[in-house]
């Protein structure tokens, strides 16, 4: 029996050896990565804040209604318009410049011409109240949106809400076109029978009819944050975000500040400032054997040559940012002052940022993608508004703190990604997957720029459809 005793003792402290062990490791495991789970969904602090003038006012006091909004217009405001059309000053361009020196002037002058003698912004205001506008305060400052329900929805489908924020020298009006395809989509051929949205684009504060910012400081993060009090005001707890150019960088600030609020988050445009060793590896290897570093054929296409169109394209188009990432006002006074100077400046982005080869013609190519209406409205919502000086602000509010801070936080909401060909830049899906964790979709668009629910909006309307078709069905 002692012996037995013994023998039972060794193999329980045998046991005991292998069992602590195994143990720790396992509670090791658990904690570190509990530990790395913390780090992941590591959030933007929501924070708060107040943009309105003067101080804010005591809690309670602050008006959270939602008022109904119509666009106006008045004889005043068009004659106005018209004297500074008729008085504007025109400088002869460089014999076969085409759009390489800026917005060509010969040009400039028939798009003026049409604009004096033809244009009817009283008509084009009844085109933009087509759609329900309304008006809210939040954090100081009036918040213009759009809502715009589907009128029919088949019985036991659920309607998807979808907020889609643009960016600059565009407006809300960019989604006028791809709005009816997702909210009535079996009437424009896109009836997949499972997703319909309804659509809310709000305009960012100090852009058309969004009270600009009365303090400094108020940058995408601000922006998020407001559109999720937006969205939170309207009811929502869940909703799908949208957005390209400067709409990109807020909907991903708004998934990284709230990832439990963002069901989804689709952008046609991503930012990725990330540099590193890594990085540079990927570049040099990428031209010669994409392959071995993640990159497709089609990456390897839009990228290459490399200083090409990463460095010298990439100079050539940003010569605005800098200007207005640091001395915003002073170029403003101008573009605020004369119709023609800021139709000049706004629709330049409309033709090279549509397509780079339209820097070869003459007319800038704008009429062969956009009508003179449709290029004209979005410039008159900058002129009526005098919005112009407090949008480009948002570059010297967002580059004047730290501008990588987005890219410390990463994205785990479910992302889907439309790359479209004549975007300013491209990043591969390995090259975003450093921020975006959770990548659904990522889509090679077939044709397409900067401004894409503007101009291919069928395109889009489908690739966020398919995103979210895919994120209902995890």
């Amino acid at each position: 029996e002692s012996a037995l005793s013994r023998i039972r003792s060794f193999e329980c402290s045998q046991k005991n050896a292998v069992l602590v062990p195994v143990a720790a490791l396992g509670v090791g495991g658990m904690l570190l990565y509990w530990l790395r789970s913390r780090r992941k969904i590591k959030t933007i602090e929501m924070g708060d804040g107040w943009w309105g003038s003067g101080e804010r006012p005591l809690k309670g006091k602050e008006d959270k209604s939602i008022r109904p909004f119509k666009i106006e217009t008045s004889d005043k405001e068009i004659e106005d318009l018209h004297r500074r059309l008729d008085q504007a000053r025109y400088t002869p361009h460089v014999e076969g410049a085409a759009f390489h020196y800026g917005f060509n002037s010969s040009y400039l002058q028939k798009v003026v011409a049409y604009w004096r003698n033809q244009f009817d912004w009283r008509k084009q205001v009844e085109v933009l109240n087509k759609y329900p506008h309304f008006h809210t305060n939040i954090e100081g400052i009036d918040i213009h949106f759009i809502h715009v329900k589907p009128s029919y929805v088949p019985h036991g489908q659920a309607v998807q809400p979808l907020l889609m924020v643009h960016g600059w020298p565009g407006s809300f009006y960019e989604f006028y076109k791809i709005i009816p395809l997702l909210t009535e989509p079996a009437r424009h051929g896109l009836n997949e029978g499972d997703v319909v949205f309804e659509v809310i684009c709000p305009s960012i504060p100090g852009y058309g009819f969004s009270e600009a910012p009365h303090k400094q400081g108020f940058d995408s993060i601000a922006t998020a944050r407001i559109f999720h009090k937006l969205m939170n005001r309207l009811g929502f707890k869940e909703y799908y975000v949208q957005g390209g150019d400067w709409g990109s960088r807020v909907t991903t600030n708004m998934a990284q500040m709230l990832p439990q609020s963002v069901r989804g988050l689709h952008v046609n445009l991503v930012f990725i400032n990330k540099q590193s060793l890594g990085r540079l590896i990927s570049v040099m290897l990428g031209a010669y054997v994409p392959w071995l570093v993640g990159l497709s054929r089609e990456d390897a296409r839009r990228i290459y040559p490399f200083m090409q169109k990463n460095v010298y394209d990439l100079l050539r188009e940003s010569g605005y940012l800098h200007i207005q990432a640091t001395k915003p006002d002073t170029a403003g006074c101008g573009l605020n002052d004369s119709p023609v100077g800021l139709a000049a400046y706004i629709l330049e982005k409309f033709s090279t940022w549509t397509d780079k080869s339209f820097l070869h013609e003459d007319d800038g190519g704008l009429e062969s993608k956009y009508t003179l209406d449709e290029l004209l409205t979005n410039v008159m919502i900058y002129w009526v508004t005098s919005s112009i000086v407090s949008s480009m602000r948002y570059y010297k509010e967002n580059f004047s703190k730290d501008p990588n801070l987005s890219n410390r936080f990463s994205v785990h909401v479910p992302t889907g990604i439309a790359a479209f060909p004549q975007e300013i830049t491209h990043t591969p899906r390995t090259w975003a997957k450093d921020i975006y964790k959770n990548i659904i979709t990522y889509t090679y668009m077939p044709r397409g720029g900067h401004f894409a629910a503007f101009e291919v909006p069928k395109l889009l309307a489908q690739d966020i459809m398919q995103f979210v078709r895919k994120v209902e069905q995890l």
